[in-house]
């Protein structure tokens, strides 16, 4: 295993770059379930609300969301 002074093969990175996504989909969902678990309650987009979903299932609309907004990789938006 490299050390934190040595540099990982380009072909390394480039294989673990391929992952993160995957990779942060199941940290996201991980700590999704672990927050209702505690009984804390999380906030998600659904159907065009931002809504709070409690531990025991219950769902809470806090507001309505603005319509999404479609982009292309490099694209940039200036917000107002």
């Amino acid at each position: 295993m490299p050390t934190l002074n040595s540099q990982l093969p380009e072909e390394t990175l480039r294989y673990l770059e391929e992952h993160i996504p995957e990779l942060a989909d199941a940290a996201a969902r991980q700590a999704y379930w672990q927050t209702l678990a505690s009984g804390d309650s999380v906030l998600e987009a659904a159907n065009g609300s931002l809504v709070e979903v409690f531990s025991d299932g219950t769902r809470k609309v806090i507001k309505e969301l603005p319509p999404q907004t479609s982009v292309t990789a490099g694209q940039r938006l200036e917000s107002k």
